[in-house]
């Protein structure tokens, strides 16, 4: 059974990563002239469903599914956490920019903590940081679960045939997930 991570202790990683690649003469990420220009996609397998969800914010329920056809980033989430506000602004304006094109967002609000898991609290955030698109809350984690995942922020990139094709954790990567994004909805329409 795998150890989920505190935001802490995954930002002290971070933070010690970044000092060590530092020391060594290097950036962390380690960005190269192809990283920069791929879009870094990858075959993960099959995105799981959305399972145990609470209750649904912004749109009636929805399932991966019925989605199918369009390029998904599943975003998992919650309102109190620092890194993930700092991502928001992006993960809102990839749904405004790409919505027309075939393209989802689905925030899945898992809570770290008690107060995190009050509905009143959530609609709170998503008006606050005026999130347009579909909200799932995972009091319970069994979408968290099922997708195996350890931390806040998480990125699940789904493509137009249900396959996780990019994932990312933490902050940063913005033009590198917004490429993956073009690339999916571009193979997505030479299909």
């Amino acid at each position: 059974m795998k150890t989920m991570l505190s935001r802490r202790a995954f930002s002290g990683l971070a933070a010690g990563a970044s000092a060590l690649a530092a020391a060594a003469g290097g950036g962390w990420p380690v960005r190269t002239a192809f990283a920069a220009a791929s879009p870094g996609l990858r075959d993960y397998g099959k995105a799981p469903e959305f399972a145990g969800i609470d209750k649904w914010l912004n749109s009636p329920p929805l399932t991966l599914k019925a989605l199918a056809g369009q390029v998904v980033l599943v975003d998992f989430w919650t309102y109190s956490c620092i890194n993930c506000i700092r991502t928001l602004p992006h993960v809102v304006r990839w749904h405004e920019k790409y919505k027309d094109q075939g393209f989802a967002v689905v925030g899945v609000h898992s809570p770290e903590f008690a107060y995190e898991k009050l509905t009143r609290n959530v609609q709170d955030a998503i008006e606050r940081f005026h999130i347009r698109y579909p909200v799932a809350q995972d009091n319970s984690f069994a979408t968290w679960k099922a997708y195996d995942n350890e931390y806040w922020p998480a990125f699940y990139l789904v493509d137009s045939k249900g396959q996780v094709m990019r994932q990312h954790f933490g902050e940063g990567e913005y033009a590198e997930m917004e490429a993956a994004i073009e690339a999916l909805l571009a193979r997505k329409a030479a299909t």
